[in-house]
């Protein structure tokens, strides 16, 4: 194949889309690694972006503007933009910034082929890609991002109750202690997203970021209520509803059992005869969050685990803009 032209244009988008693909990075070492080769990866493509405005000066540095200290100018940025850019300095982009990560069973769920090991599986699982890998990547990338532009960054893991807990910290070492939290997390129980909710609620001092990460299989009225009220107090909130793509799709065909993974209920169903009834209800779900936390400012995203993680960290640098 020649180089040049449209095609090597594609290939080379997608040579940088395979750094973000989830299935590609779980063969990767550690989740250390991982962030890392995600974020990187992330951030080159948006140098590289017609869409200058997002890059990773955006996330990092301002415009130089008449008045301002010329020692304060990043001349490898000038060198690369052909534009001057100042570093903001620590008190300008400072933030707390708080990871909730669901570990309840029926973030288990994978249905895609993955050498990766790492999260414990119920007997008889399939053995894909779990929501709980993908978001431990995510929880990870989004670590990793924040402690580049020095935000403090929390880590909450929870399934009926808190598993884990660090408080946002931006000292040395710290997002290598979050990483560590992140590889030791394993499967839990069932889900109740209104708990962490309301401790982070008792102990939030000042304004911050809530990024949830969840299945958001809860009773939806009681994840509403538990997110509200940060919005009250001026808090960002970004809330990643992360689904596998049979979740999505309910691609099966035989007939079936489906097992309740956070219960012992069972049922057998013929998939064509409860397709669209099941679509249909996910779609109301999701439509009804999408409604609900837009309407006080919240940033929902519904992300499919068989997707890179681009989407993702875009959000986020999205909703960290609108606090500076």
């Amino acid at each position: 194949m020649s180089a040049g032209g449209p095609k090597a244009g594609r290939d080379g988008r997608a040579g940088e889309q395979r750094f973000l693909d989830p299935a590609v990075l779980a063969r990767l070492g550690t989740l250390e690694l991982r962030a890392r080769t995600i974020v990187e990866g992330f951030l080159s493509g948006l140098h590289r972006s017609p869409f200058r405005g997002f890059s990773v000066e955006f996330a990092e540095y301002r415009q130089y503007l008449p008045g301002d200290d010329l020692s304060t100018i990043d001349w490898k940025v000038y060198a690369r933009s052909d534009r001057y850019y100042v570093k903001k300095f620590e008190e300008d982009t400072n933030l707390d910034c708080y990871l909730l990560l669901d570990v309840s069973a029926s973030m288990g769920y994978g249905s895609r082929p993955s050498t990766m090991l790492g999260a414990a599986r119920t007997a008889g699982e399939r053995r894909g890609l779990s929501k709980l890998e993908y978001a431990s990547m995510l929880a990870a990338s989004l670590a990793y991002l924040m402690n580049r532009q020095r935000d403090a960054v929390g880590l909450t893991a929870f399934d009926e109750r808190i598993v884990a807990m660090l408080p946002p910290s931006a000292r040395t070492g710290h997002l290598h202690q979050v990483l560590l939290e992140l590889e030791r997390l394993r499967l839990g129980t069932g889900t109740n997203v209104a708990k962490p909710l309301q401790v982070l609620a008792d102990g939030i001092a000042k304004r911050g970021m809530i990024v949830l990460i969840s299945d958001l299989l809860d009773d939806p009225e009681r994840v509403i209520d538990g997110i509200r009220p940060f919005r009250f107090r001026g808090t960002d909130v970004i809330v990643f509803h992360v689904l596998d793509r049979d979740e999505l799709t309910f691609p099966f065909e035989r007939a079936t059992r489906f097992r309740d993974i956070e219960g012992s209920e069972e049922m057998m169903a013929v998939p064509s005869a409860v397709r669209a009834h099941y679509l249909a209800e996910l779609n109301r779900a999701t439509e009804r969050f999408r409604q609900e936390f837009g309407s006080i400012g919240i940033d929902y995203r519904l992300i499919d685990t068989s997707e890179p993680l681009e989407s993702a960290l875009t959000a986020y640098l999205a909703t960290r803009a609108r606090t500076r």
